[in-house]
């Protein structure tokens, strides 16, 4: 079943005003390289940043707690303008608690995408709880939605796709990108 054709999970998405993500399997695909001196890369799916800086010119604010601390966290963060980024963070519900009191918001306008059990006080608070078919058992039977693509496959994109159809932004989103008109060159012109 696709969000599109149920009615309460495109109400839930309707009424995001910050969506929250995980990183590591989220983000990511989970896994953690090292390198020989030991430090830590990520990998992220240029196709999952668009749609985050897609979702937040449709006026949606983007955050992201996760409780690894990563300086690549921060760069890509930087990349995609999200402003709101709170790492090395082992009590999830007690920064996403911060968060709303930062910005003044309730846990029902908020929608949330992670993929393990640290991620379940977050997720039965907010209206909209995503996680990603490779997500623990636990947290996919708890959540509203699991996305079709794995985390770091396109879950974020197809998270802030699905929002921006709910709340009918997608298509003026789109339509910035196919305002231009090309110009056939004719035949022997160089």
């Amino acid at each position: 079943m696709t969000i599109q054709e149920n009615a309460d999970l495109t109400a839930r998405a309707a009424h995001v005003r910050l969506m929250i993500f995980d990183v590591d399997g989220i983000l990511t695909d989970g896994g953690l390289l090292y390198g020989a001196d030991g430090e830590q890369l990520k990998r992220f799916n240029a196709l999952d940043g668009h749609g985050i800086k897609q979702l937040q010119q449709s006026g949606v604010a983007t955050a992201i707690i996760s409780a690894r601390q990563s300086a690549i966290v921060s760069r890509r963060a930087s990349d995609l303008g999200i402003a709101h980024v709170q790492q090395g963070v082992h009590d999830k519900y007690a920064a996403f608690a911060k968060l709303l009191a930062q910005l003044q918001l309730s846990a029902d306008v908020c929608g949330f995408i992670g993929d393990d059990v640290i991620d379940l006080p977050i997720l039965s608070q907010v209206g909209f709880a995503v996680s990603v078919p490779n997500g623990h058992p636990d947290v996919r039977s708890r959540v509203h939605y699991v996305t079709q693509a794995g985390g770091g496959h396109g879950a974020a994109r197809e998270i802030c796709d699905l929002i921006m159809h709910a709340q009918n932004t997608y298509a003026a989103t789109l339509a910035s990108y196919l305002h231009t008109t090309v110009r056939a060159i004719p035949s022997g012109a160089a």
